[in-house]
Formats: structure tokens, C-alpha cells, sequence
């Protein structure tokens, strides 16, 4: 979309036009200040250390809010208060650098409670303060539920023994009318207005009026998976107010949500079989011989679970939720000792081995914070806000094929490909082709004007292969790559490896350029 024109003189150039037009858009909301005041009481205080945060952190705490419109070509019209806290710089006045924004991803997930606990190093705690926010549409910020997320997993779970490329039109009906009923209930219960204006340009223009807001000339910015699209296009929509964008666990920019779940499978597949691998060489008992015969394995001890499910936690665990939680645990590579004990109880059909560590699992899977309770209701029984996001943005921001067929066939490939976890994540996308018409982002952006960006990549991210950051550090061009050779979905700030922090955090408090890529061994 910023195609340079080869004029000379004052003629701005393309880039320089859409940069022009979206301060325009957000200069009704400048000059804001925010109302800060504490985020939590002394009992909220309380529980968060009981689970593991510093007192002295969380005292710290602070919330406010800044108003944005609903839809920036009618800035008189309806408005929204977007919910923000901050964490203020530790350092001494001289230190201080200004604004550090930080976005968690999803697209659904609240930012409010990513500060809940320190992270990042002290140098940069001395010399930001870290700020995050919900999102549009997430959270605080007009968060809402709509649908019945559930109704269309039943449904889908009729076809869950077939193979998608055997589903005749007739077969389809069901789930295409389930889909159908699901958009129109959010359509309904919301508003097409607001379901039109909650993708990532609006976001991204949120995000330009939050840094006005924080007093902050050029933005500071962390995000990590879908935060880096947040990142990316702020890049492009706003490089003469970006100072700093660290890229952690890239998406895909380009193409639709269907083709973007097919490569989602491909991405679980590929770190499942790195943990067939590692479970084969490394631990006795693996029954897996390597990543060839790891999925046959496993299909067989999800079904020996189908037949007699073991009661965890008040749920019943068969196969199905046993390789849900097993997906969300490939995240962490920190996680593979344990599930490799797991898959070897599993085999040698211990019962009490078993027992304990799918409770570990499911507690990791379910459980909010380290010793809390996990919820009252069982696994996709309770009201799945996040997911309602997620598909609202992932809907608004791009453009979907209105055919079941196109989800047919991407199943049928997926399924082929990732027998596991490849169908569902496809099927997942199916309210897409209904969705109402939104303001798409833009594609093929390259954000030739913006100062340098770091975009981080794992080789054995599932959620976000590494092909996206490769792909996006050679989309834009002012992008330098940093490659983690482990595993694990995004890892910048976390004390995971000191060859990612380090250069990482040099580029945020200077602003200056990497100059080179990086690459970084496995830290596990």
C-alpha cells in the first residue's frame, strides 16, 4: 500500500499520504491527559502476592482511561473509554526514556493484567514506564460477549470422525448455518457499527491517541504475537510517531484467516513433532520412535482415553480435551519434561502417573493463577469473551471467502498435514464468510519510512510459525531479525535467554538499529 511516487518537489509520496491522513483521523482525540489512580485495593494487593507478584509492584500500579470514537470518520459520534495501566519507571528522573506500550496478542487478550508482575530487565523498568491497555472491543474497553460459541463446536463435533474432503454440500449445511447464526447473534447483540470498527487500523489509531495521551512525542512499543500486527501497521499508518517496535512472535499480514489457520496447523505440527523428537531421544519409555510415528501414537492413546476417560479436577479428560491442553502447553518449552513423563504414563498405562500429571496439565491449561482454584465450570462451558474477540478482530481485519467450500478444503489439507490439530483451528474461521463488511487492513504494506524494528521469531513457535517472521522482517523495510533456535510462543522479557534480551534491550532504550540479525541458541 506505500508505494513510493517517483515525483520530486512537495508532492508527498503515498506513504506520506496515508501517514498524513491517519493523524488527521486521530487529531479530534489529541491532547488528552489521563486520570491515573491506583489499580488495586490492599486485598487485591494481598492476592496477587499470594500469587507471586512484589507488593511493592503492585501497590505501584496505576489506571486510567482514554477516550476514543467508535468510528474515527465520525469523531462526534458515539465514543468508547479504552481501560490502560502503568507501571510507573523505577529509575531516577535523568533515566527515564518515556512510554514503553506493551500489547499481550490474541487479538482478545487483556492487557490490564499482563502488569500484574514485573518482567522485563531492571534497565528497562529504570527507563520505561510500561504501560499496556485493552484493546477495543476487549476487556475493560467494551468487552463483550455475543453468540453461542459452543453451539457451533457441537456441531462441528458431529463431523469430528470424517474426513473434510468427504463432507458433501449437504453434510456442510449444518455447520454453515450454525456459522450464519453465530455472525448474525453478534450482529445483533452489538451492532454492525461496532463490529465494522473494532479491527486492528482502529486499534492502531487507539494506539497513536494513547501515546498523545502519555505525553510520549514518538511511540515506545512491545508486542508480541497479534501485537505485532498492532505494531506492524503502526509502522506503516504512523512512522514519523514511532520511536522503538520490538516484534516478538509475528502474524501474518497479508492473507485470509483460512489460509492463516492452515499455516497455524502447520506451525503445532511442526513443534509437535520437535517434542516427539526430543520425548524420543531424551526420556525411556517415550513410546514414540521419533516425529514419523508420533502422530499414529498418539492417536492411539487419545482413543484409549475415549474409552475409559479419567475424572481431573471434576472433568473428565478424553482425547480431545487431552490434546487441547496438550496444544497449549507446546507454547512453553519449558513444559516438555513433563509431558513427555505424561505420554510415558500414558503408554505404560499407569494410572497414578497418569493421574498426577494430567492434573498438572490441566491445572496448567485451566487454572488462573499458580495455587488459585481453577473455575467452577468445566472447559468451554463458561462464557468465551475472548474467543468472541478474537474472531470479531480476525473477521474485521481481513478478507475472507464467502464459500464453505474454501474452509472444506483447508480443513481437508490441514487434517491431512496435522491430523491432530489441524481441522478445528480451520473450522474456527468459518463465521468469517458471514461477517459484516468492515474496514479491512491493509496488505502488502512495507513501512519504508519507519525507524528501525526488531521482529522476533522462534523456530518452534506453534501459534506463530517462523515462517511470519521471516516473512515479516523481510516485509518491512527498515527490519532487523532476531531468531530463537528453541521453542515456544514469544520469549523478549521473560529471562529466557540473555542473546534475545540483551541486543532487544539496548535497541529499546537507545533506539538505535541492530544493524545485523541475530541468532540465538535454545536456552532449555
Amino acid at each position: 500500500m506505500a508505494v513510493t511516487a517517483l515525483v520530486s518537489g512537495c508532492v508527498p509520496t503515498a506513504g506520506e499520504s496515508e501517514a498524513a491522513e491517519a493523524a488527521d483521523a486521530t487529531a479530534a482525540f489529541a491532547g488528552q491527559t489521563i486520570g491515573w489512580s491506583a489499580c488495586y485495593d490492599g486485598t487485591q494487593v494481598d492476592e496477587l502476592v499470594e500469587w507471586g507478584s512484589e507488593a511493592a509492584w503492585v501497590e505501584a500500579l496505576e489506571c486510567g482511561t482514554v477516550s476514543v470514537p467508535v468510528d474515527y470518520d465520525r469523531p462526534e459520534g458515539e465514543t468508547l473509554d479504552l481501560a490502560v495501566v502503568r507501571a510507573p519507571a523505577q529509575g531516577a528522573a535523568e533515566e527515564r526514556v518515556g512510554s514503553l506500550v506493551v500489547n499481550p496478542g490474541g487479538p482478545g487478550v487483556t492487557g490490564l493484567d499482563m502488569l500484574d508482575y514485573p518482567s522485563f530487565s531492571d534497565e528497562v523498568r529504570a527507563s520505561f514506564d510500561l504501560v499496556s491497555f485493552d484493546p477495543r472491543g476487549v476487556g475493560e474497553s467494551s468487552g463483550f460477549v455475543c453468540g453461542n460459541w459452543n453451539a457451533m463446536v457441537e456441531v462441528r463435533q458431529g463431523f469430528a470422525d470424517a474426513d473434510p474432503g468427504d463432507l458433501t454440500d449437504a453434510d456442510l449445511q449444518p455447520l454453515e448455518e450454525s456459522a450464519r447464526a453465530y455472525a448474525r447473534d453478534c450482529v445483533d447483540g452489538v451492532g454492525e457499527e461496532f463490529l465494522a470498527n473494532i479491527g486492528t487500523v482502529n486499534v492502531v489509531r487507539d494506539l497513536d491517541v494513547l501515546r498523545d495521551a502519555l505525553g510520549d512525542e514518538r511511540l515506545s512499543y512491545v508486542g508480541y504475537s497479534y501485537g505485532t500486527y498492532i505494531g506492524a501497521l503502526y509502522a506503516e499508518m504512523y512512522p514519523d510517531h514511532a520511536r522503538a517496535l520490538v516484534l516478538d512472535g509475528a502474524v501474518e499480514t497479508d492473507r485470509p484467516n483460512v489460509e492463516v489457520a492452515y499455516d497455524q496447523a502447520m506451525g503445532f505440527q511442526g513443534t509437535w513433532e520437535l517434542f516427539a523428537e526430543d520425548c524420543a531421544t531424551t526420556r525411556e519409555g517415550c513410546p514414540f520412535s521419533g516425529a514419523a510415528d508420533a502422530d499414529e501414537v498418539m492417536a492411539g492413546l487419545t482413543a484409549a482415553l475415549d474409552q475409559d476417560p479419567p475424572v481431573v479436577q471434576g472433568t473428565a479428560v478424553d482425547g480431545a480435551t487431552l490434546v487441547s491442553m496438550v496444544s497449549m502447553e507446546l507454547y512453553y518449552e519449558e513444559s516438555w519434561d513433563y509431558l513427555g513423563e505424561l505420554v510415558v504414563a500414558l503408554a505404560a498405562g499407569d494410572a497414578v502417573a497418569t493421574g498426577e500429571y494430567l492434573d498438572l496439565l490441566y491445572e496448567n491449561t485451566y487454572g488462573l493463577y499458580g495455587d488459585e482454584e481453577p473455575a467452577e465450570t468445566k472447559p468451554g462451558e463458561e462464557e468465551l469473551d475472548y474467543e468472541v474477540a478474537l474472531t470479531a478482530i480476525n473477521c474485521a481485519d481481513r478478507d475472507d471467502p464467502t464459500d464453505i467450500a474454501a474452509y472444506r478444503d483447508a480443513a481437508d489439507r490441514a487434517v491431512d498435514e496435522s491430523p491432530l490439530f489441524g481441522a478445528d483451528l480451520v473450522w474456527d474461521q468459518l463465521p468469517c464468510a458471514y461477517w459484516p463488511d468492515t474496514e479491512v487492513a491493509p496488505t502488502g504494506f512495507t513501512a519504508p519510512d519507519a525507524p528501525p524494528v526488531v521482529v522476533i521469531g522462534t523456530v518452534g513457535d506453534p501459534a506463530t510459525p517462523y515462517a511470519w517472521a521471516e516473512e515479516l522482517a523481510g516485509q518491512l523495510e527498515t527490519a532487523t531479525l532476531v531468531t530463537y533456535e528453541g521453542a515456544g510462543h514469544t520469549l523478549y522479557g521473560n529471562d529466557k535467554s540473555a542473546c534475545v534480551d540483551d541486543p532487544v534491550d539496548a535497541y529499546l532504550l537507545t533506539g538505535e538499529a541492530l544493524g545485523a540479525d541475530v541468532s540465538c541458541p535454545s536456552a532449555v
